[in-house]
């Protein structure tokens, strides 16, 4: 199995029990498509660097997974693109 990493940042106008319920929902969705899932980190409200979309903050969270299914990462960047909730997110694999 194949170890990957998704970093997501969530708008910083959700409270913040709302935004850890967010990355909850993409261990869930993820677990439902057969992945391992074994590390989830909430890092909590950040300032950005520079302006994404006129906002200078956001939710911070990164979940460690495993699969082989490269259905399972499809649909995850798919719905991240497509959530609302979601300012950027990043899945990268990681060196064995």
């Amino acid at each position: 199995m194949n170890n990957y990493e998704v970093m997501t940042i969530h708008r910083p106008d959700l409270q913040e029990p709302d935004a850890q319920s967010k990355v909850k929902e993409i261990a869930a969705l993820l677990e439902a498509r057969g992945a391992e899932v074994s590390q989830q980190d909430f890092w909590g409200k950040r300032r950005f660097a520079y302006e994404i979309n006129h906002m200078n903050e956001g939710y911070y969270s990164l979940v460690t997974f495993k699969t082989d299914n490269p259905v399972a990462i499809d649909e995850l960047d798919r719905a991240l693109r497509l959530s609302d909730a979601v300012i950027r997110h990043k899945v990268m694999r990681l060196e064995d």
